[in-house]
C-alpha cells in the first residue's frame, strides 16, 4: 500500500513536472520571438513599437498557422481562420519587414500582441496622424530609405525623414486572392476596428505620396482589394 501511494505521488509529480516544462518551453519561445521587437518610441501621448510585428504564436502560446501556398491562403481566409506569411513567401523579407497577417489573426481572441501591448484601433491611428499633421504625417513616419515606385513611366522616390521615429517600412501586402503587391512602394497596417462584420479599417503609406490613406477592406465580396482575407503588416501600441 505504501508503495502504491508512493507510485501515485511520483506519477502525479512527473505529470506536473512535464506540464511545467512544456509551459516554460512555450514561454521561452514567445519571449525569444518578441524580445527584439521591444524598441519603441513615444509620439504624443502614445508609445509605438518601431518594428512591424513578427510573432508566430498567439499570446497564450498557440501557433498561428504559417500559410505558403496560394490555394491555402485563399482557403483559410474564406474559412475565417488566422494565418500569416512572408512577402513572396521569402523569410529574407520577414527579417526586414516582419510578417503579414490576415484579419482573423488580428481579431483572434487569443491575442496577437504580447502582454502590455495592443493592436491600435482606428481612433488611435487617427490620433497619431492628427498629432503630426495629416499633410506631413506620412513623411514623418516613413523610413529615410527604401521607398521607391515607378508609376506610368515616372520614377518616384519619396522616402520620409522618420522624424517621428515610427520608421515605417514598405513591406507590401498580400491580397485575398493570394497575390503579393507593392513591396518597397507601400505599407499597409491593420487597425483593430471592425465595421459591421464586413469591413476592417487600415492605414496605407505610399512611396508616391506623403499622405496617409484611410481604407476599409471588405470581408466576403470577391474583389481582390477588399477583403479581410488580405495579409497586412501590424504595428502595436503600448497599453
Amino acid at each position: 500500500m505504501e508503495n502504491a501511494e508512493n507510485k501515485s505521488i511520483i506519477s502525479i509529480g512527473s505529470s506536473n513536472l512535464a506540464k511545467t516544462e512544456k509551459l516554460l518551453s512555450v514561454t521561452q519561445k514567445i519571449l525569444s520571438e518578441i524580445k527584439p521587437q521591444y524598441e519603441s518610441v513615444r509620439i504624443g501621448n502614445q508609445e509605438w513599437m518601431t518594428r512591424n510585428l513578427d510573432v508566430e504564436r498567439f499570446k497564450n502560446g498557440d501557433l498561428i498557422p504559417h500559410v505558403k501556398s496560394d490555394e491555402e491562403w485563399v482557403k483559410v481566409g474564406q474559412n475565417g481562420q488566422p494565418a500569416w506569411c512572408y512577402y513572396d513567401n521569402d523569410p529574407e523579407n520577414g527579417k526586414k519587414y516582419g510578417k503579414l497577417y490576415n484579419w482573423f489573426a488580428v481579431a483572434d481572441s487569443r491575442g496577437l500582441s504580447p502582454i502590455g501591448w495592443h493592436i491600435p484601433s482606428d481612433d488611435e491611428w487617427t490620433s497619431l496622424v492628427g498629432y503630426m499633421g495629416e499633410d506631413v504625417a506620412g513623411h514623418k513616419m516613413k523610413s529615410v530609405e527604401g521607398w521607391e515606385a515607378k508609376i506610368k513611366g515616372v520614377f518616384y522616390n519619396l522616402n520620409g525623414d522618420n522624424s517621428s521615429g515610427f520608421n515605417a517600412l514598405p513591406g507590401g501586402s498580400r491580397f485575398g486572392n493570394s497575390n503579393f503587391y507593392d513591396i518597397r512602394s507601400e505599407a499597409v497596417f491593420w487597425s483593430a476596428t471592425d465595421d459591421n462584420g464586413w469591413f476592417a479599417w487600415c492605414r496605407i503609406l505610399s512611396s508616391n505620396s506623403h499622405l496617409i490613406k484611410v481604407e476599409k477592406y471588405h470581408c466576403r465580396v470577391i474583389r481582390h482589394d477588399e477583403y479581410k482575407l488580405g495579409g497586412f503588416s501590424v504595428r502595436i501600441l503600448r497599453g
